[in-house]
């Protein structure tokens, strides 16, 4: 058995490709933010936000399903190829001068689809890599390498949007897909680990049985609802408004910087750490992920407002780590990505409500004081899955492994 992940080659490719993609990717959301606010104000931007969302969240069960199905190196190969051209049209649009919401919104929902075909089959995948006692090395270098693009990326972004404008940090992000794709491509092809004997719709129920089955998922997933309720949208919409009308669009990217750094040192640390119950951790540490918006919303400085970013960061870092972790050691790998698009169709649903909600709600009771209660809820939710006996005592070792079947 190799003693890191870094000992296969096909990881390292993965991770090289999803350094490069990640990179341009980190650019896109400060990119997308300011165009669309440039052009149109907050209203369109919620538009922007929702039009990727919705047809990620629809997609999500299929593109679980396929992933499971089918060579995840493929799904993933095709994904990154289609991204590159979503995203190359929404730069076209914005560097000719030629922004137009229907087209930019269309763009956006076939990047969505596309998205939520990618975000299962990435999760499963890195069982398919690496051994399975080295998931956990695993998921930290990734997200290792994913944060410190957050730390480089949206500040550069930052600069690119205030120069060269907001076309050219899209483009980039095109470029990066393309680049992930030839990296995807040196993969080795990997054999399914079940034959595509029944139809996608079993392939779906099976997932669902998988998911609600399982006590500790299903709790984790419902408070993951209510946070991105309460944070996630309300992140993306009033964290670039508000700071923008206290410091500027460059302070805005150099928060989401700092967030990234916080991530990026989280990261390195969760590889060394020893602990019997990993999840437990990452629940008690993510609670921090809420820091920012709270701090936010109390109308604090830039340096108090970077200086959350990064504990935020932190706490988010940890939260995903273990739960990635947790998912892969606790659940067969024929059906990892059908349970994770479950995970991901509940907990991510709320997002949209939020970004369309947020727009009113701060016309009514003021951006600041929805951030700051937004804040307050989102932390609130990260600590109730605690109270549960199933999540708390999750071990990290991980159990015999159980079968889910479709039919």
């Amino acid at each position: 058995m190799r003693s890191s992940p870094l000992g296969h080659a096909g990881f390292r490719w993965f991770l090289l490709g999803q350094t490069v993609s990640l990179s341009g990717s980190a650019m896109a959301p400060v990119a997308v933010a300011f165009a669309v606010l440039d052009a149109a104000g907050v209203g369109q931007l919620g538009v922007v936000l929702v039009a990727r969302t919705v047809p990620m969240l629809a997609f999500l069960l299929i593109g679980g399903a396929t992933a499971d199905r089918y060579s995840r190196r493929t799904v993933l190969l095709v994904t990154n190829i289609g991204s590159a051209l979503t995203q190359g049209g929404v730069a076209a649009l914005l560097l000719t001068g030629h922004y137009w919401l229907p087209a930019v919104a269309l763009l956006e929902c076939l990047n969505g689809v596309l998205a939520a075909f990618i975000t299962p089959a990435l999760r499963g995948v890195v069982p398919d890599l690496v051994d399975k006692s080295q998931l956990r090395q695993a998921n930290s270098l990734l997200s290792t390498a994913r944060n410190a693009t957050k730390i480089v990326g949206p500040g550069a972004a930052g600069v690119i949007v205030a120069t060269a404008g907001s076309g050219a940090a899209i483009a980039a992000d095109a470029a990066s897909f393309l680049v992930a794709a030839v990296c995807l491509a040196r993969l080795p092809l990997a054999t399914p680990v079940r034959s595509a004997t029944y139809g996608l719709l079993a392939d779906i129920g099976a997932g669902w049985t998988a998911f609600r089955s399982t006590p500790w998922i299903w709790t984790v997933t419902v408070a993951f609802f209510v946070v991105n309720l309460a944070l996630t949208g309300s992140w993306q919409i009033l964290g670039p408004a508000l700071t923008r009308q206290t410091s500027g669009e460059q302070v805005w990217g150099f928060v989401l910087s700092a967030r990234g750094l916080g991530m990026l040192l989280t990261g390195a640390l969760m590889s060394r750490l020893i602990v019997r119950h990993l999840l437990r951790l990452g629940l008690i540490i993510g609670v921090l992920s809420a820091l920012p918006m709270i701090v936010l919303g109390a109308r604090c400085a830039p340096p108090g407002l970077i200086l959350a970013a990064l504990i935020g960061g932190a706490g988010m870092s940890a939260l995903a780590i273990s739960w990635d972790t947790s998912l892969q050691e606790h659940v067969p790998e024929h059906a990892i990505s059908r349970v994770s698009s479950y995970d991901n169709l509940l907990s991510y649903a709320a997002i949209p409500i939020g970004q369309l909600c947020v727009g009113p709600l701060s016309s009514v009771l003021g951006g600041f004081h929805v951030a700051f209660v937004a804040g307050i809820l989102a932390a609130l939710a990260a600590l109730a899955p605690l109270a549960f006996t199933a999540v708390r005592r999750l071990p990290h070792t991980p159990p015999e492994p159980r079968t889910f079947t479709s039919g």
